[in-house]
Order: C-alpha cells, then sequence, then structure tokens
C-alpha cells in the first residue's frame, strides 16, 4: 500500500466514524459533527488515565487518532466529574443551548462499543469515573 492509498484509507475512515455519528445524532452538518466528535473524545481521553487513553487511540483510525492526541498533556489532572466532562462535550458545539450534550456523550459512546470489543469497552468504561458509567452503553 502506497502513502497516497494510506493517507486515503485514513481520511476515508474518518469520514465514515464522522457519517455514522451524523447519523446517530440525525444532524446533517457535517462539520458539527465532526467538531462534537472531536470534543468527546477529548473529553474521554481527559478523563481516562495515560494508559487507557492510550490504548483507546491506538484502536482509531490513524486520522482521528491523531486528531484525539491533539493538545494533550498526559501530566495534566483527570476531568473526573460528570459536569466538567459534559461541559467539554458541549464545548465541542459552541455551546448551542439546543444540543444536549448527554446525547451526544451517549451517541460517541455507543459508537466505540460498536466498533471495539465488550472487553475493551468494559475496561474503557471501568477507567472512567462512575458518574460516568451511565453513559455507556449496556
Amino acid at each position: 500500500m502506497s502513502a497516497s492509498d494510506d493517507l486515503n484509507y485514513a481520511l476515508q475512515a474518518t469520514q465514515n466514524w464522522v457519517s455514522d455519528l451524523a447519523w446517530r445524532l440525525s444532524w446533517h452538518d457535517r462539520e458539527r459533527v465532526f467538531h462534537t466528535l472531536i470534543a468527546t473524545l477529548h473529553a474521554l481521553r481527559d478523563c481516562l488515565d495515560c494508559n487507557e487513553a492510550v490504548y483507546i487511540g491506538a484502536k482509531m483510525p490513524a486520522l482521528l487518532r491523531g486528531l484525539y492526541y491533539e493538545g494533550w498533556h498526559p501530566g495534566r489532572p483527570k476531568a473526573r466529574n460528570r459536569t466538567s466532562f459534559l461541559d467539554r462535550v458541549h464545548e465541542g458545539v459552541r455551546r448551542d443551548p439546543a444540543v444536549d450534550s448527554e446525547e451526544i456523550a451517549r451517541s460517541v459512546l455507543s459508537q466505540l462499543a460498536d466498533r471495539f470489543s465488550a472487553v475493551e469497552i468494559e475496561e474503557a468504561k471501568a477507567a472512567t469515573s462512575s458518574v460516568l458509567h451511565d453513559l455507556w452503553p449496556d
């Protein structure tokens, strides 16, 4: 596979994640969906311990993985409460009052559950604060 093929594959795989989330949220604005996806993944990343955050990132397509790690500082204190997590998600939609941050979080976490194994999801869920556990799919 050439470098160009790798790039095209990474772009298509990321577009598939965006399309899937757009479908889950019933949104048509792909740019808004993209920003929402990244904001939610950043919120998740920042509430996981370093090893779990890296493990989750390693399972993502290359382009999405790079965006997931963008701005990450593993030594910073983790966001462990529900309010700070949902605020990070809400920032992704520029604090649009018509958007439900919990619905977004549940949609992205469901998306992860559909793409990762049940064991991987249980480990990620266990690594998050218990106040976030009800956002994960059963």
